[in-house]
This record gives structure tokens, C-alpha cells and sequence, in this order.
């Protein structure tokens, strides 16, 4: 094989192989070397990429590696290691979707990812509120209100109603700013904590307020504003 990429024929490098083909065309090798993209002076990143497979005793493997053990490899540096690492967890949670258990949220940015296509479009603020069962799985999606964040519009009934009638363990809520600035308002902190008060009451938890600007997003609890 030629050491370099470049002097493979280009029919046969993995990234056209793939854009003329389809990904199920490809190699398990092919496909990390996709990903991983470069190799080094002493291997191409198709050489590179099958050596990895082959020290984890195939791609299974590579799900259970860590940073540590990546680097052990020659070739492998932080941000390959960073790459492959990365894939293997998003392969993990789709195995996880894929079983049936819908979506997880394991992080703030998990419940933002969900939501964020859609509330950052809108023009107007609008208040959805994720149900979730107690492995932090959700079971249903809803709006709660439409307009500005404040006492005499988000009422606490129409947060939980949702919420008791399909026996949700905890919900997060998630609006939009359509300003684009995801940063909380007095009126946002305010309600948050009314919400929250309430949640007790009743026996379902909010886990948190997720607030969506233009591709971003601010969690109240990571600002400890619940």
C-alpha cells in the first residue's frame, strides 16, 4: 500500500470511495480513516486507522478504549484520540436510542441539541417542557406557553398537568429568546424558581431551565440559578 494518501488512486481513497458509494461501502479502517482524516510520516491514515482496529481487537473494542490507552499508540495524539473517543460515545447512545429507550439526556447540552433546530427559529418566546421517567429518558415533549416568560402567563398547572397525566419523575424546562441571547432575565430566574417550588409539591423534580439563543444556549442549574 502507499504510504501516502495522496498517491492512492483517487477511486480508491476513503472520502471519495465514500461520496461516490455510499459509507456501507467501506471498511471499518476506511471509516476511521475518514474520520481521523491524516496519518503520519511512517503510516497513511488507512494503515494508521487499521492498526487501531486491530489493538482493540476490532471496532467493539474501540468502545470501551480510553483517552490513555489510545495514545498508546504511535500516531495517536490528543486530538485523534479526541476524535475516536468521541465517536464511540455517540455510538453508545445510539445503540441506547436504538433499543428502544428514545432519547437520554445525560447533560444540559443533550435537552439543548434536542430542541435547539427548532426553538432558536421562532419569533416569539415559547416554553416547552421535557418529561422525564426516572433513567432520565424522555417520554414526552410539550408546550407550555407561548409569549414572555413571566408569572401571569407560565402557570404552574399548565407546567405539570403534562406532567402527572403520563407520570414523568422530572422534568426540565427549555424556551427560547429569540433576541438570540440565551442569558436569563429577572422574569426567567423568577419563574424558574416558582416552577421549582411547585415541582416539590407535587413530587416531580425539575431538573433544569435551559434557555436557547442563536446556536446557543445557558443552563440555569450550571449557572446555579436553580
Amino acid at each position: 500500500m502507499e504510504n501516502r494518501i495522496m498517491d492512492m488512486a483517487l477511486n480508491e481513497r476513503p472520502q471519495e470511495r465514500l461520496l461516490r458509494y455510499g459509507a456501507e461501502s467501506l471498511s471499518n479502517s476506511e471509516l476511521l480513516a475518514v474520520i481521523l482524516r491524516a496519518g503520519t510520516r511512517e503510516e497513511n491514515i488507512i494503515q494508521l486507522s487499521q492498526k487501531v482496529i486491530t489493538v482493540f481487537n476490532g471496532i467493539n473494542g474501540l468502545l470501551e478504549a480510553s483517552q490513555e490507552d489510545l495514545m498508546k499508540i504511535p500516531g495517536i495524539k490528543e486530538a485523534k484520540a479526541s476524535q475516536i473517543l468521541s465517536v464511540a460515545e455517540m455510538a453508545k447512545r445510539f445503540q441506547t436510542y436504538r433499543s428502544g429507550d428514545s432519547y437520554k439526556i445525560n447533560a444540559p447540552g443533550d435537552a439543548a441539541d434536542l430542541l435547539m433546530v427548532e426553538l432558536r427559529e421562532y419569533k416569539q418566546e415559547v416554553l416547552k417542557v421535557l418529561l422525564l421517567n426516572t433513567k432520565n429518558i424522555v417520554i414526552g415533549t410539550y408546550n407550555a406557553s407561548v409569549g414572555s416568560l413571566n408569572s401571569s402567563i407560565v402557570h404552574p398547572r399548565e407546567i405539570f398537568k403534562e406532567a402527572i397525566r403520563k407520570s414523568a419523575a422530572s422534568i426540565i424546562m427549555v424556551h427560547n429568546h429569540p433576541s438570540g441571547d440565551p442569558s436569563p432575565s429577572s422574569e426567567d430566574i423568577a419563574a424558574t424558581g416558582r416552577i421549582k417550588e411547585v415541582g416539590k409539591i407535587v413530587g416531580i423534580d425539575l431538573l433544569d431551565h435551559i434557555i436557547i439563543g442563536d446556536g446557543k444556549y445557558i443552563s440555569l442549574r450550571e449557572k446555579n440559578l436553580l
